[in-house]
């Protein structure tokens, strides 16, 4: 997947709630671990609490409410004309819970991260504490978490990175969402700057991170 310079790659974060994921891109970016720019926030809910990360660090944002509109298809095309608007080259998925219809100029273009390993612990209904509750309810061993880009099915498009974290016999679904947390933080960021460096290659249903140029 080929881009323009990191330095000039604009994303779009799309949230739902707490926007600690935006929190955590806002803050690489602030230090230089991720060279990209934010260029819109777009949340399904005027009461997402991460709208206030996009507003202290003054990134244009907006609320996109989908009882407003009378389908999934009405509601995916205003959100991607106002990532065209924004002319971002990625949209990025930081706990953005309405399913999207991702028109043929975005695909390979959209990105969610999943608090498990997929095909583990995923699909609809899978989300937030649900996910650690089924991992601990199944005894695994191991979680962690997966950068995939997304299509128009939940959690099913092409993986780009997986993170593993150990799952410890005295855990809670909150220290075991924890631990996986810390893991989509560095993550994340990272399979973003892959893309942004033009080093993802996606070939049906694999993707492949080609060398670095430098």
């Amino acid at each position: 997947m080929s881009t323009t310079d990191s330095k000039s790659f604009r994303i779009a974060v799309l949230i739902s709630g707490g926007g600690t994921t935006l929190k955590n891109l806002i803050e690489r970016i602030s230090n230089g671990k991720l060279k990209a720019t934010i260029s819109l926030v777009i949340s399904s809910s005027p009461k997402a609490g991460g709208l206030r990360f996009a507003q202290d660090a003054h990134i244009p944002n907006l609320v996109l409410e989908y009882k407003y509109f009378p389908d999934q298809e009405a509601f995916s095309r205003e959100l991607f004309d106002h990532c065209r608007t924004a002319d971002v080259d990625l949209v990025v998925m930081g706990g953005f819970l309405k399913q999207l219809t991702i028109p043929a100029d975005y695909a390979h273009r959209v990105v969610n991260i999943h608090p498990a390993l997929i095909p583990a612990f995923c699909g609809h209904g899978f989300y937030g504490h649900r996910v650690h509750e089924a991992v601990l309810e199944y005894g695994a061993k191991v979680s962690g978490c997966t950068v995939h880009f997304a299509d128009n099915q939940y959690d099913h498009g092409p993986v780009i990175l997986q993170k593993v974290v150990p799952v410890l016999d005295d855990d809670t679904p909150e220290v075991l969402a924890a631990r996986v947390f810390q893991a989509e933080c560095e993550a994340y960021p990272e399979a973003i700057q892959l893309i942004a460096d033009g080093r993802v290659q996606v070939d049906g249903r694999r993707v492949r991170i080609l060398p670095s140029q430098q």
